[in-house]
């Protein structure tokens, strides 16, 4: 009878092992359909590219776009540093001073609602041209997620918890590090897998307004020359190192949360 059990066990283990990826073959599907509508329909590529003129001109300029990833990829990452380093301490003093929350917080949601692009050039004046003023652009835009839901995620904690271990003669400090914080992890989290993504946004935002390097540079670039097919490249280009930034900040999630029902299955 155990042996039985254990070979159950053994085949549901190995058919859960295969998962169907589904997200691999949309892909397949969408870049087919694209390419056989582009010789079909006989689209232009100054209209819309072909996939494999797009990547043919990546594989035959790779040597043009390294330094242009190189250069968004440490402004995303410096910018998005900085955001978490700033955002979480101030949500922590959001959450632990009313005085602050109230008079900080209904500026810090809304100065969202100013168009990042406007604001831009007043950044360039500033602190001039090179990396500086694109940090500071990331941050505008990846700072607030961050900020956001830090605050819902500390003040999310149960009060009755609180009560007792304040009874218990536990410190602010023992209540925020041993509570508080375990407890708005996810939270946290879910706001910095979205300033990862945003961070790249800003970036781009950043590079059209003044910079002569970068994947946001080659789209500007690229459109004054009215070449489609390399705007499409360094869009691809952008797309894929936003995932990787996003796909960085899920592992981390599930390592630093493992627990947590966002990270369970669909259906378990």
């Amino acid at each position: 009878m155990n042996t039985t059990i254990q070979d159950l066990d053994a085949v549901t283990r190995k058919g859960r092992s295969f998962e169907v990826p589904y997200a691999w073959i949309a892909l397949v599907v969408l870049v087919t359909v694209w390419q056989l509508s582009c010789a079909v329909f006989e689209i232009g590529s100054y209209l819309l590219p072909a996939p494999s003129a797009i990547a043919k001109d990546l594989y035959e300029n790779w040597q043009y776009f390294l330094p242009h990833i190189g250069m968004t990829s440490a402004e995303v990452l410096i910018g998005f540093a900085v955001s978490i380093l700033v955002g979480i301490p101030v949500a922590i003093l959001l959450t632990t001073s009313k005085v602050l929350d109230r008079a900080l917080y209904p500026l810090i949601v809304g100065s969202q609602v100013i168009p990042k692009v406007a604001i831009a050039p007043v950044m360039l004046a500033w602190f001039g041209f090179g990396m500086s003023p694109k940090i500071a652009i990331i941050v505008t835009v990846a700072f607030f997620p961050v900020v956001i839901n830090a605050v819902v995620g500390l003040r999310s904690a149960s009060p009755q918890m609180i009560y007792l271990a304040q009874s218990m003669g536990a410190s602010h400090a023992q209540i925020f590090w041993r509570f508080r914080l375990p407890q708005a992890l996810p939270s946290i989290l879910a706001g910095v897998k979205m300033a990862s993504v945003l961070a790249v946004i800003g970036a781009v935002v950043a590079e059209f307004v003044g910079a002569d390097s970068g994947l946001g540079y080659v789209i500007l670039s690229a459109s004054s020359n009215f070449d489609v097919t390399r705007q499409f490249s360094a869009i691809l280009l952008l797309s894929v190192l936003g995932m990787l930034f996003f796909w960085a900040t899920e592992i981390a999630e599930r390592r630093a949360i493992p627990w947590h029902v966002s990270n369970r299955e669909v259906g378990s």
